[in-house]
Order: C-alpha cells, then sequence, then structure tokens
C-alpha cells in the first residue's frame, strides 16, 4: 500500500568481537544472484535493521558472519560471536501472524453476516468511533501499514497532490508561489521524462575503469517511478551473457537511482555491464522554494550562486532503505535554476566539491539547469514604445524585458498602428504670430532703450557745456506789470499720449533742439505763439 512495497524484514542483532568480524547480510532474488544487501564490520551494539523488498518476488535471505579477514587460526577468535535477538518478515507465504490489527466491520447496508470484517477499499481508512472505512481528505496519503485512525491519512508536501486511491503523493509538474505581490507559475512538463547523468570515469585499485550512471525522473507519470535502473550482470563472462542475457537482469524503478556502469572495454566483456542498482528517491516528499522539508537539506552552497532573481525550486525525495550509514535512508534533492541560456530540456550536474554527487552518502545533490524552469510570461514581462506621429498615423512596438527571465505564457503582442492628429491650423497660427509679436516687442524695445542712451548722453553734454560759463542767461519775464489785467487767455494743448511722447522723443534727437509750444487765445482777432 506504500507504492512498491511488497514486504520488509526487520532483525536485531549485535556482535561481540576481538578482531576485524564481519556481519553480512544477502538476498538471493528468484535463486538466480546472491548480493550483499549490507554489511557492519567489528563490535556493533545491539540495535535493529529494516529491510524493505520492493519487488514482487520470491527472495531468499542470508545472514553470514566471518570473524577474521587475516590468514590466521580463526580458533583464537572463538569467543567472537553474533546475536540475532529476533527476525520479523511480512508477506511471506504460510506465514502466521505475530500480532493483531484493527478489523473494520462490515457496513450497515452490506448484506454479508455481521460478524464479518472486510478490507478497507484503497485510500480509505478504519474510523476509530464506528470501525466503518472512511475515505481520506483531498490531497492525503495512506500510511501503508497504519490504517486505523484517521491520523493514518497524512497530507501531502509543499507542491504535491495526492491520487485517487491516496496511496502516494506527486508533483503535477506545475509550481507556482507569490513573490511582491506577483504570482509566478513555472510549467516544467517538459523535463517531466527521464534524464541520465554520467559522472566519471573513475578507477578501482587494479585499473578497472568504472562510471556512475543516475537516471532521473523528475515528476515521474502520476507518481509512479519512471526512472529504471538495470544490473544485467553482477560478475559473470561473456559466455554466460550471450547464453541467457535475460537471466541476469534486475531493475530497479524510482525516481531517482544509481548504477555502477563498466564499460565492455573493461575485464574483457563484450558489451557494457550494469550492476550496483540502487534506489535514492522512493517517494516524493514535496517541491518549495524553501533549502528544508522534513530534515532534507537542499545545501545550496554546494553550487555556484544564480545570476538572476528568480527563485529555484528545489524538489525533496526520500528512500526508505535504511543503511548502516544511513539510519534514518537515503535522500535525495534536485534544484530546478532558470537558466535562459540553457536548451528546453536543460542539464543536470553535480557539486563540483562532490564528484559523486553525495558528499556523505546519504544525501545526493543534483542542479537541474534550463530555459523551461523559468516562470510563464506575463503581461509584466513586457513594454510598449511609441513611435513619433507620421502621416497620421502613429506605430507601437512591443519588446521584452531585457534580460528575458520568462518562457511560454502570454505571447508578445504584435505591433499595432493607430491614426493620430498633426498640430492644428489654428495652433500654428497661433504659435506663429505670438513668435512674431515676441520678436517686435523684443526689437522695439531694445531700439527705445539705445535711443534713451542717446539722448541721455545729449543730455549730459548739454549740462556740461551750460555749467562751462558759470552764468546763467536771463529769463524773459512774460510778467505782468503792477495793475495791469491780462487780456488774453491762456490755453495749453492737450496732453500727449504715449505714442505721441515716443514721437516728440524722436523729434528731439534729429532736430538737435527741444521746444514746447503753447498756443494762447488773444481777445484780439490775430492769434500769436510764445515759443
Amino acid at each position: 500500500m506504500t507504492g512498491g512495497e511488497f514486504g520488509r524484514i526487520t532483525f536485531v542483532f549485535e556482535t561481540i568481537c576481538l578482531a576485524d568480524c564481519e556481519l553480512y547480510f544477502m538476498m538471493d532474488v528468484n535463486r538466480k544472484s546472491t548480493t550483499v544487501v549490507e554489511s557492519w564490520e567489528g563490535s556493533k551494539g545491539k540495535q535493529s535493521y529494516t529491510h524493505i523488498m520492493t519487488r514482487n518476488a520470491s527472495v531468499t535471505y542470508t545472514w553470514a558472519f566471518q570473524r577474521t579477514n587475516q590468514a590466521l587460526d580463526v580458533r583464537r577468535y572463538i569467543s567472537d560471536t553474533v546475536k540475532l535477538y529476533s527476525i520479523s518478515v511480512t508477506n511471506v507465504l504460510d506465514g502466521v501472524a505475530s500480532v493483531c490489527r484493527a478489523c473494520a466491520l462490515v457496513p450497515e447496508n452490506s448484506h454479508r453476516p455481521s460478524s464479518s470484517c472486510v478490507p478497507c477499499p484503497a485510500g480509505f481508512y478504519i474510523d476509530r468511533d464506528t470501525n466503518r472505512c472512511q475515505e481520506c481528505p483531498p490531497n492525503t496519503y495512506l500510511a501503508g501499514r497504519h490504517t486505523y485512525g484517521k491520523d493514518a491519512c497524512i497530507a501531502c508536501g509543499p507542491g504535491s497532490i495526492s491520487n485517487k486511491e491516496h496511496s502516494r503523493c506527486y508533483s503535477t509538474c506545475t509550481f507556482s508561489h507569490t513573490d511582491d505581490n506577483r504570482t509566478l507559475t513555472f510549467d516544467l512538463s517538459p523535463l517531466s521524462g527521464v534524464a541520465s547523468l554520467i559522472i566519471g570515469p573513475s578507477f578501482t585499485s587494479k585499473g578497472t575503469k568504472y562510471l556512475h550512471l543516475f537516471n532521473i525522473s523528475l515528476c515521474g507519470h502520476e507518481g509512479e517511478r519512471a526512472a529504471v535502473c538495470s544490473d544485467n550482470v553482477t560478475d559473470v563472462s561473456s559466455k554466460d551473457i550471450q547464453s541467457d542475457p535475460a537471466q541476469f537482469i534486475n531493475t530497479v524503478d524510482s525516481f531517482i537511482c544509481q548504477s555502477t556502469i563498466i564499460p565492455a572495454d573493461g575485464r574483457g566483456f563484450r558489451k557494457a555491464i550494469s550492476s550496483q542498482s540502487i534506489s535514492l528517491a522512493d517517494t516524493f516528499v514535496g517541491a518549495t522554494r524553501d533549502t528544508v522539508l522534513n530534515d532534507i537539506n537542499a545545501n545550496p552552497y554546494l553550487f555556484t550562486k544564480k545570476s538572476h532573481n528568480v527563485s529555484d525550486i528545489n524538489f525533496f525525495y526520500r528512500s526508505n532503505q535504511v543503511t548502516a550509514s544511513c539510519a534514518q535512508g537515503r535522500s535525495s534533492v534536485i534544484t530546478v535554476r532558470c537558466n535562459p541560456e540553457k536548451p528546453e530540456r536543460g542539464q543536470v550536474s553535480v557539486p563540483s566539491t562532490c564528484p559523486a554527487g553525495t558528499c556523505d552518502g546519504c544525501t545526493f545533490n543534483f542542479l537541474w539547469e534550463s530555459s523551461t524552469a523559468c516562470p510563464l510570461c506575463t503581461e509584466d514581462d513586457y513594454h510598449q514604445i511609441e513611435g513619433a506621429c507620421k502621416g497620421g498615423d502613429q506605430v507601437t512596438l512591443y519588446v521584452w524585458n531585457e534580460p528575458k527571465l520568462c518562457t511560454n505564457g502570454v505571447s508578445l503582442p504584435s505591433r499595432s498602428s493607430t491614426p493620430c492628429e498633426a498640430v492644428a491650423l489654428w495652433l500654428k497660427v497661433g504659435v506663429g504670430g505670438g513668435a512674431f509679436m515676441a520678436v517686435l516687442l523684443v526689437s522695439l524695445t531694445c531700439y527705445f532703450w539705445k535711443k534713451n542712451k542717446r539722448l541721455e548722453y545729449k543730455y549730459s553734454r548739454l549740462v556740461m557745456s551750460a555749467n562751462k560759463d558759470c552764468e546763467l542767461p536771463a529769463a524773459d519775464s512774460c510778467a505782468l506789470a503792477e495793475g495791469e489785467e491780462p487780456d488774453d487767455d491762456v490755453v495749453y494743448a492737450q496732453k500727449p499720449t504715449l505714442l505721441g511722447k515716443l514721437r516728440a522723443i524722436a523729434n528731439k534727437h534729429e532736430g538737435g533742439d527741444s521746444s514746447e509750444s503753447v498756443q494762447l487765445n488773444s481777445s484780439h482777432s490775430d492769434r500769436w505763439i510764445l515759443g
């Protein structure tokens, strides 16, 4: 019910040794080949080990204990022993039950006898109050062997949903998050296929060349693991391979699996040998921008820093297969990074400081750079450029923001043309007339300013020449004698206007002298003017 678990074996052991003893736990599948599942060296305290069987096949388990690897008399270490306290195997043929579990009662509307128990359908748990089968809530999965109580339904991790049977959670290869009040959506479906990564070559102590092959399935197929690694042989000759090539095939399906490849030119084999296939990612934990999820660390410092502000997406996986070095099993993290310079399928790499993909043997880190890992394009990813109005039309162009950090999504709008109006005739005439009047006023101001300066100069010369004689001429008197009555009326001319004053000033400069006319009205018929 856990998506590929057909059985498990758990045993408790302890080793008491004085020398370099070693305990081997081996497995034989379908009586074809025996492989070492795990081994322990030296003295080990009392502990438990669990191995999960992921294939529906007949399996034989064997324990082997070796007191020493030295070519000495083994009777010296006769007291070195291994103790197996208990062995528990599930889903065995002709097995017996060691414990009892809760039983789901027959539904009330069923025609079965009320005393019988029924298995719950896929994705259902046993309710504690009614002992009836209840379906798990959406986006939760049923935790395998524990089906009693609602807490058996475990919520899926971020960025994942559950299948119809609530047996597993998986990613739809889509991801979205909100950043600076903007929702970014990622479509990673072009990366859903299986990608392969070969690391090496490396060499054994005898000079045999071998490679590490990783098959990676980012999203799988609705939760089904799509990456497959095969073991075609462990140590056979080319003659054995030709006789029955299918006899030695052993496959491992996973989200991420690893195989050791010995090229055809090594050790006299005619074809490449694949062995030691292991699963690094049995279940999908979740996808998030965070670097830690369920105690799995993405270790972002292992890779070079990104050159843009688009967030990386970390896909977390876990393998329940525990080892002597990894008590919690193995885990893997695939960091998906937006890189417009990479092709659509992208490129997978491992940390430069950990060329085997892992620095501790338990956590594997991969970096998948691709242009597909960029968010879908939105209207915020382009801007418009408006051209000048020519011939009554204005052209508008749309260009992507640089650098372009998006893919697919909305398309770039095509260029558009809109009618526009030229400057109106009355506006042109008004602007032209205003400019002419401004120029005219400036010219008149300059002209009269120069005339005024010349007038001031001549006036100052006249005053200076008058002051040289030190005597002023006697003023003519027009006063009346004592007792004389005026017979004539004096009438002054009309007050000159501003234009008249300007003309008078101009005439003064041209004539060289100034005078003022006064018109006198006499009682006599004759008129005279005093100048």
